[in-house]
């Protein structure tokens, strides 16, 4: 009975966001690097927040400095999605956010030497996630088989309160009803995508620091080769990689080859599932063999990555 109310409570936000959305004119424009073609209203997935934060005011206010954090980087993106705000206050903002993090993990503790990277890989990783929000759906579905493959893990490992995880996949369906489709009734804008990615991240490395095993990452690798290889092939053309574009390979499918975007998305989904079942199996055994494991995924992932995206290029991209 709780998750129903919660689920109302969400469904209701959600309506009241579309129509200060609609009545303040947050809108997304189509343009020569948009995969849609209709004005449609943008920040729908601000709902993601609003499950978090249900969480914490029901929870007694558990998680304070990841919710501060939370809220900061939330509220930069929505006003970056209103405004569009300068390069280096969102970049400032995402910082702080992102300590606020750590120090919610108890993170300051260890060498700068661990810190520093780990700092610059979680601030790429949320912004990775942010650029692979191109297509109905794709944030909405991939973001539930995420949460849904931490609440399996965390029904044995018990890393974070299970509630917080569930209320934010709530928030997740309650944004795919809207997104998920043909003619979307919203996106989810930076609010949505970059505040799921802060989430996702959070309960990442509240797992990986619970169980001091890496392999975890892994439950964003299908993301992560997309985007990982995109910046490469960027990069070596010489192009902007902080600059919008239409060059990941879901964009490919869905634009040029006209694969239907809703089966990109949930294909995207379901291969990530299938790793991270894999993952959860692999979990279990030695450090060796999961880093054999992991290496042998991600060299097989990158060849069939780059084959089909070299042929689908070949094929529907003009040059």
């Amino acid at each position: 009975m709780e998750y129903i109310i919660v689920l109302a409570v969400l469904f209701i936000a959600e309506l009241v966001y579309f129509k200060i959305a609609d009545k303040y004119n947050i809108i997304d424009k189509p343009n020569e690097r948009s995969s849609h073609t209709q004005i449609t209203l943008r920040g729908g997935g601000v709902v993601f927040y609003f499950g978090a934060l249900t969480y914490f005011n029901y929870s007694g206010f558990e998680y304070p400095y990841f919710i501060i954090g939370l809220t900061a980087i939330t509220l930069i993106s929505f006003l970056d999605d209103i405004f569009t705000l300068s390069n280096k206050i969102r970049l400032l903002v995402h910082l702080g956010s992102v300590l606020l993090m750590f120090y919610q993990w108890n993170l300051f503790e260890l060498s700068w030497l661990w810190i520093v990277p780990a700092l610059i890989g979680v601030i790429g990783t949320i912004n990775a996630y942010n650029f692979m929000d191109g297509i109905n759906g794709i944030t909405a579905w991939y973001s539930i088989v995420v949460l849904a493959l931490l609440a399996l893990v965390n029904q044995t490992i018990g890393f974070v309160a299970m509630d917080l995880i569930l209320y934010a996949l709530l928030g997740a369906v309650v944004f795919a009803f809207f997104n998920f489709r043909a003619k979307a009734k919203a996106f989810a804008g930076d609010v949505g995508s970059v505040s799921m990615a802060f989430i996702v991240v959070f309960l990442i490395g509240q797992l990986i620091i619970t169980t001091g095993n890496f392999i975890y990452i892994l439950f964003l690798s299908v993301y992560g080769i997309d985007a990982v290889w995109t910046i490469i092939r960027r990069a070596l053309r010489k192009e902007n990689i902080f600059q919008a574009h239409r060059s990941h390979l879901y964009q490919y499918l869905s634009n040029e080859a006209k694969i239907n975007k809703l089966y990109v998305s949930f294909g995207y989904g379901v291969l990530q599932f299938i790793i991270g079942y894999g993952v959860i199996a692999m979990a279990s055994k030695d450090t060796m063999t999961q880093i054999i494991f992991a290496i042998s995924l991600l060299l097989v992932m990158s060849v069939v990555y780059l084959l089909v995206k070299g042929r689908v290029i070949r094929k529907y991209v003009k040059a």
